[in-house]
């Protein structure tokens, strides 16, 4: 099987998870930011992530990609079936909504100044930045000079989500759709240089990391 993907894209980290976790082998593939071509060929328009299937078919969406690999390889443990039968609560899908506005103007300019291979040519980046300063409202570079005051904002956001966190290895303390949800929204923020996360909160993104050998942006944050 095949992964068309962006590193960035948490869309894409979600997918990208339930291999992990169930260590199912996949090729990824990244896919330039300005590729329209590709993505449309496999299922008809501009989007990741997108799943070509061993039979050849294609299929998108996230987490109906999550949800096709959860039904059909067990957890490597044995103990358990499913990576998304555990609990739910509205709390992380709130949260994770409070920060999306402070997150947006940290990240989206980060992305087009570290190595990542959807943006590797001067036309990915300028596709990107076009689309995206229209999304937050403000250009890049006035996003980055924000850098303090939004960090300062976030910093509440981030506190309040320790006491939601029942375990480092489950926000809810058993793996549910919580933590498709909650694990690509701070692997984004670790592309922030500066950014500290409250303990448990770090212990959870760590372990994440690790058990869905998924690779953290902290080498090259900004």
């Amino acid at each position: 099987m095949k992964l068309y993907v962006y590193d960035h894209c948490p869309f894409c980290i979600k997918a990208r998870m339930v291999f992990g976790l169930k260590q199912v082998p996949v090729e990824l593939e990244t896919v330039l930011n300005d590729d329209v071509k590709t993505p449309t060929a496999l299922v008809g328009k501009k989007m990741v992530p997108i799943l070509k299937k061993d039979d050849g078919t294609a299929m998108g969406e996230s987490m109906d990609i999550v949800r096709y690999i959860d039904e059909r390889y067990p957890m490597p443990d044995g103990e358990e079936v499913s990576c998304l039968a555990g609990p739910m609560r509205p709390e992380i899908a709130e949260w994770t909504k409070s920060v999306m506005p402070i997150l947006m103007r940290l990240t989206m300019p980060r992305w087009v100044k570290v190595p990542l291979k959807e943006f590797a040519t001067e036309s990915a980046r300028s596709y990107f930045r076009h689309n995206k300063e229209k999304m937050i409202g403000i250009s890049f570079d006035e996003a980055l000079a924000q850098t303090d005051s939004l960090l300062t904002e976030l910093q509440p956001h981030l506190d309040a989500l320790v006491p939601l966190i029942a375990s480092p290895e489950a926000v809810n303390g058993a793996l549910s759709e919580d933590d498709f949800t909650l694990f690509p929204v701070l692997r984004q923020l670790t592309v922030v240089k500066g950014l500290t996360f409250p303990p448990a909160v770090n212990a959870y993104l760590h372990h994440m990391a690790a058990r869905t050998d998924i690779p953290l942006h902290t080498s090259v944050a900004l």
